[in-house]
């Protein structure tokens, strides 16, 4: 059974390198980057307290907002999903820098 599980992981990674464009894979590592920043803000509020809390719930809205942006341009810019999207990247690009002005109006905002 480990092996299978080994097996899979292998050819999962191998097909990733292979079939996935190099700009897909940046926005990928930025998925990460987003995501992680998000659970260190979240285990920072665990372990020193929620006093200035709409701090927190800006920041973490933030990193919210933007990896779901960042999902959506990825989404968007796949060649894989050609077929059901007929957005230009530059179309797609322009979209996803408004959406993230607009995110950090709200932010920006928020904190006070």
């Amino acid at each position: 059974m480990k092996t299978k599980q080994s097996n899979l992981l292998v050819r999962l990674q191998q097909s990733y390198q292979q079939n996935t464009p190099v700009f897909i894979k940046l926005i990928d590592v930025f998925l990460v980057f987003v995501m992680l920043t998000g659970v260190v803000q979240f285990i920072y509020m665990i372990m020193a307290g929620t006093y200035p809390y709409n701090a927190f719930l800006s920041g973490f809205a933030c990193s919210v907002g933007m990896f779901v942006n960042t999902a959506n341009l990825r989404i968007q810019l796949n060649p894989a999903n050609a077929n059901e999207v007929s957005i230009s990247p530059e179309r797609a690009f322009a979209d996803y820098a408004f959406s993230c002005m607009v995110l950090f109006f709200f932010v920006v905002c928020f904190v006070g």
